[in-house]
């Protein structure tokens, strides 16, 4: 009985040895001081809470939106709060054109947050296919417009220039389907598999690449958004704690600044990031250590979870009228 400690210890040195070797941890800063951060959605919620936070802590920002009325206001409010004078941009981050010229005016980007996002609330199938098509426009085609146009000059000089960072804010929604989020959580899973190849594309020019995973989050079209909701949905969300968008700013930014991959912004958001780390770059031996002895019990603590979700989902749409009628509140958007 004696021999049973010392194996495991001895596999537990070994695995040391081996996560080690394999991921030879390397500590990333990547700072913001006195450098170029490219904010999209920056004219309100979350976009706009990290504009100030990294202008506070001394970079040169530029948000683009497309509203040049909201632009200003954003632009005004970082000055009043910051003394800062910030750059803005205007444009849709569906029209490559444009944004590429927009990118190549400004100065080069040492940090890149592709922070748009539109989400359109109800069921797939009650949805209009021209709201589909908007959300993936937006939430995945405008991240790869808006990466592709910034890469060349990003990637100049790199090495001289220091560690860059590209943000990609996803989702809780990006880590587990939900009732009601058909195509948005198809448009922030999409942002997972960018991610993981768009890492590999660019470890070698000191770029290094963030996804991040909001829950809910106080912003103006939250409250709206609300509204819209099918009743599944708001029962589900209830599930995960909101957060207010200077936190989400806050875990942004330090997931950047570190070179974090996977950055989790609450407690649901960690658990599932652990349990579905897969082929996720992973810097801290500490956390892949975590992300393998814990998954059982993370695939156990999801069972329950999907348990109640599907509980819900059922009791909630015994009655097929009350479907039809969260249907027809399609029209709802969060547009950032």
């Amino acid at each position: 009985m004696a021999t049973i400690p010392i194996l495991i210890g001895a596999c537990l040195l070994f695995m040391s040895l081996y996560l080690t070797l394999l991921l030879r941890p390397k500590s990333i800063k990547i700072p913001i001081k006195n450098r170029h951060v490219f904010i999209t959605g920056g004219s309100s919620g979350i976009g706009l809470s990290i504009a100030h936070q990294a202008t506070s802590e001394g970079a040169r920002v530029t948000i683009l939106a497309r509203d040049p009325n909201k632009l200003q206001e954003a632009r005004d409010s970082i000055r009043l709060s910051t003394g800062v004078n910030v750059n803005i941009a205007i444009a849709d981050v569906r029209d490559f054109e444009t944004l590429k010229a927009v990118v190549d005016e400004a100065d080069p980007i040492d940090v890149l947050v592709c922070n748009q996002g539109v989400y359109f609330a109800g069921e797939l199938e009650f949805q209009e296919m021209e709201n589909v098509k908007m959300m993936v426009d937006v939430n995945l085609m405008g991240t790869l417009n808006l990466i592709k146009a910034a890469l060349p000059k990003m990637k100049k000089n790199r090495r001289t220039r220091g560690p860059a960072s590209i943000a990609l804010m996803s989702s809780q929604a990006g880590q587990c389907g939900v009732y009601g989020y058909t195509t948005y959580s198809a448009t922030k899973f999409a942002l997972r598999g960018l991610g993981e190849a768009l890492q590999m594309e660019l470890i070698s020019d000191d770029i290094h690449v963030s996804l991040i995973f909001p829950p809910d989050t106080a912003t103006p079209g939250l409250i709206e958004e609300k509204k819209r909701r099918p009743r599944v949905t708001k029962k589900i969300a209830a599930c995960s704690s909101s957060l207010t968008a200077d936190e989400v700013a806050r875990k942004t930014l330090n997931g950047i600044k570190s070179g974090t991959f996977l950055v989790s912004c609450n407690f649901l958001g960690f658990f599932m990031c652990l349990g579905a780390a897969d082929f996720a770059p992973q810097r801290s031996i500490l956390t892949a250590f975590t992300e393998i002895f814990a998954a059982g019990i993370i695939r156990f603590y999801a069972f329950a979870l999907l348990w109640r979700f599907y509980e819900v989902t059922s009791r909630c749409n015994t009655n097929s009228s009350h479907k039809k009628e969260d249907g027809m509140m399609k029209n709802g958007s969060k547009l950032m």
